[in-house]
């Protein structure tokens, strides 16, 4: 090998050392105080530093006094180290944490968010195990019912919206898996969850659409003709509910009030 050639690696074999000794340069023995420790954690944050900074505020929740005001925002940071790092479940857990320790904290309504957030995240996909789903629906529930005031509740309403939507998608797909095995009956059930727990979702109309095929297809005429009733109402220039339900039913005239009696069975 060259001396060249030698030089350089020898060169590229520090910097690989020293860069590796930066790595471990973060010691929590090196902080005196926990004002020191706050302040050294909180610029491993900055930096994307996300175990230093966790191993930082983690200890902080443990040392800090119950009465510091530093408390709340370790445990806030240790959330969003957490975070960064994409441990979501650990995350929440922080979030939760500071939200029950700090119920009167200005960071507790923000806490919850959070937490409902990151279980949101871990739910990737309709198609997947609603579990997580659920938990986050649950979180923006409690954060709305205990903090009706919160200048997140906007954003909250949003991503619980954008759940329902989901948890919609996921029924959906589901009952149409069995209608495209002419599993009529297993499809019927699913898209009946859609209508009636999701009704303002986007998917609500085509769950409607395929329980009147699928009613069809099964030859229930009376449920046929009460689906496509409510289609006829909701979507009244829809061509795909004219195409699968007919033509609407003319208008029925408006009966007489009740006050009149000749509209009355008689009575014995």
């Amino acid at each position: 090998m060259s001396d060249k050639r030698l030089y350089r690696l020898s060169l590229f074999l520090v910097l690989v050392a020293l860069s590796g000794a930066c790595g471990r340069g973060f010691k929590l023995s090196r902080f005196g105080s926990n004002e020191a420790l706050f302040s050294g954690g909180l610029s491993e944050f900055n930096r994307r530093k996300w175990d230093n900074a966790v191993s930082a505020f983690e200890k902080l929740t443990f040392d800090l006094p119950a009465r510091d005001t530093l408390l709340p925002l370790a445990h806030w940071y240790l959330a969003k180290a957490y975070a960064g790092r994409r441990d979501h479940i650990l995350a929440a857990q922080a979030y939760n944490r500071l939200a029950e320790s700090f119920a009167t904290d200005s960071l507790a309504d923000n806490a919850m968010y959070e937490a409902a957030r990151q279980f949101q995240l871990l739910w990737r996909r309709p198609t997947l195990d609603a579990n997580y789903g659920e938990q986050a629906v649950s979180a923006y529930q409690t954060m709305l019912g205990l903090y009706p005031d919160s200048e997140l509740k906007d954003q909250a309403e949003k991503q619980m919206a954008t759940l329902q939507e989901w948890f919609a998608s996921k029924d959906y797909e589901s009952g149409l898996y069995y209608f495209r095995r002419k599993a009529f009956d297993s499809a019927i059930i699913y898209f009946k969850d859609v209508v009636k727990n999701h009704p303002q979702t986007a998917k609500s109309r085509e769950a409607l659409l395929r329980l009147a095929e699928a009613y069809g297809a099964n030859q229930y005429r009376e449920d046929r003709t009460e689906v496509c009733a409510t289609l006829h109402e909701r979507y009244p220039s829809d061509k795909e509910v004219a195409l699968i339900c007919g033509a609407p039913p003319k208008d029925i005239p408006a009966t007489k009030p009740a006050t009149d009696t000749t509209s009355l069975p008689e009575t014995h």
